[in-house]
């Protein structure tokens, strides 16, 4: 079953996310806009930059951190798909980092740390670009920005010019929420507080779960007007291997793409052509 929804989880809950039906002190928490950055590990960063920047038509856009990524492509003037080199073999979600823009990282942090999220200290990019690192109850990493929040813009030829959603695995659900506790959740999406962009937890995964099973669960999603005007384009350019489109059960049109390390990027449509299969949207849709 698949809902739309707001929901609590320890470092969620303390950004100012909640369940329905519960609510959360936001009293003194900075704006959470949406997903400022997307950093994926890839092994082969040549075909990456293939993928990436040709077959999905993202421009190449300067790296606000060079020591740990190798290159980055701009979905739209403030959103980004960056991309770190790891080893072939290398474990785990290849989602590396979802980086959140916000209005104050100095007001972020003291909220989170408040609330008793551990954060590491703020730090500053070459380019100027304040920043710091939490991280969630699984492990996966996620970065407070500080930057201006105009997502307009975008290359010519990208696929997509707004980044939607990021995905990735949570193994133990009831460990980190009671509220869903034996109610058969495959994912859940949660919104964040001041913009149209969400994370999906990918429920259910195998513990045992192999690198393409991962890929497929830990993505993201770039947002088009039209899923089937989007397959034609990647057909035309020599992607020939990819799911859909088709409509989902978030009554969605979308398509599902991999790069060459499995990771997914689900070209999704901005508002729902179908019917939702089980609970309407609690959220405002994004827009092009």
């Amino acid at each position: 079953m698949k809902r739309i929804g707001v929901v609590a989880a320890v470092v969620l809950a303390a950004m100012g996310l909640m369940a329905a039906g519960r609510s959360v002190d936001t009293a003194g928490r900075a704006k959470i806009y949406g997903i400022a950055y997307v950093k994926v590990k890839v092994t082969d960063l040549e075909k990456s930059k293939a993928f990436y920047g040709g077959v999905m038509g993202l421009e190449a856009s300067q790296t606000r951190n060079g020591n740990s990524v190798q290159a980055s492509y701009a979905v739209n003037d403030a959103q980004n798909v960056e991309l770190a080199t790891t080893a072939a073999g290398t474990a785990g979600s290849y989602v590396a980092v979802v980086g959140l823009a916000t209005d104050d990282v100095n007001q972020m942090r003291s909220y989170l740390t408040a609330k008793g999220v551990a954060a590491n200290e703020i730090f500053t990019w070459p380019d100027g670009t304040k920043y710091f690192e939490t991280q969630d109850p699984e492990g996966n990493k996620i970065v407070f920005v500080q930057q201006k929040w105009e997502t307009s813009g975008g290359g010519a030829k990208a696929i997509g010019r707004k980044l939607l959603h990021a995905g990735f695995v949570v193994k133990d659900w009831k460990a980190e929420n009671r509220f869903y506790e034996d109610d058969g959740l495959d994912w859940y999406e949660i919104q964040v507080p001041d913009g149209d962009n969400w994370i999906e937890y990918m429920l259910n995964i195998p513990a045992n779960a192999d690198h393409k099973e991962l890929g497929v669960q830990n993505h993201f999603s770039l947002g088009v007007a039209s899923a089937d005007a989007a397959a034609k384009t990647l057909r035309e350019r020599g992607l020939k291997d990819f799911d859909g489109p088709e409509v989902g059960r978030d009554g969605k049109n979308s398509l599902d793409a991999y790069d060459p390390d499995w990771t997914r990027v689900e070209v999704m449509e901005f508002v729902p052509s179908g019917k939702v299969c089980c609970m309407e949207y609690g959220g405002k849709h994004p827009t092009p």
